[in-house]
């Protein structure tokens, strides 16, 4: 059975990973638009909720696969991955931290452009309980590989002895990741002003990221005295 460190590890990653200002942005995007053509709250929560569910079902599709992967690696070479990951998790966690103090110079942990504008395009237009799904699953897939350190990390963790306590984990992230969007979906349809939630994201992007990165240093460290033998969960 999975140890309460690990469950502790878990929920300290989803926490700090569910502030996510890409999802989080992309949400309230759709949410004015919503607004703007006059749907009612009932509706606002149909398409925030298919939005929420997509994002939440395409993280946890995409971390059973991963899973697979990790498990039907050769145990010789599941020490050198694990490493590897835990390297790449801590470069992650740095560019992050330097975003916070210089961002904006040199290379960033972020959705190009290109995708970018087409989230954009996306949520501005398809107020839709299909498009709003599809933008979901967009946005999931798109934002993985850029913002997905922490649960490449957790995933790692969790497959060196995959089990159903450890899938139950996989669901309790996704579960915790998507968290504040519901929260923020909840306020919105209560009648919490979009401008002041507006304002919150702007204001803090700079201390998520900050969060992150520590969280992502944290994390990579903890994969490497995995892989070695110094730490064993379980």
């Amino acid at each position: 059975m999975i140890s309460l460190p690990t469950v502790t590890v878990v929920l300290l990653s989803a926490a700090i990973d569910s502030i996510n200002p890409c999802a989080i942005g992309v949400l309230i995007l759709m949410i004015s638009v919503v607004m703007g053509g006059g749907k009612s709250t009932k509706r606002l929560l149909l398409l925030g909720g298919a939005y929420i569910f997509a994002i939440f079902l395409t993280y946890l599709v995409a971390g059973l696969g991963m899973v697979y992967f990790f498990s039907n690696i050769p145990i010789a070479l599941a020490e050198y991955l694990s490493l590897f990951v835990g390297a790449l998790v801590i470069a992650a966690g740095l560019f992050e931290i330097k975003d916070y103090f210089w961002y904006g110079r040199g290379f960033s942990l972020q959705i190009p452009g290109y995708f970018a504008k087409k989230i954009h395009e996306y949520s501005s237009s398809k107020a839709t309980f299909g498009g709003v799904m599809f933008l979901g699953a967009f946005v999931a897939a798109v934002e993985l590989p850029c913002t997905g350190a922490p649960y490449l990390a957790i995933i790692t963790i969790l497959s060196v002895d995959f089990s159903i306590w450890a899938f139950l984990l996989l669901v309790l992230y996704n579960l915790v990741f998507v968290l504040p969007l519901i929260i923020i979906l909840l306020m919105v349809a209560g009648g919490a002003k979009l401008s002041s939630v507006k304002k919150w994201k702007e204001e803090s992007k700079g201390v998520m990221r900050l969060f992150l990165g520590f969280l992502l240093v944290a994390l990579g460290w903890l994969l490497i005295l995995i892989a070695n033998g110094t730490i064993n969960f379980g």
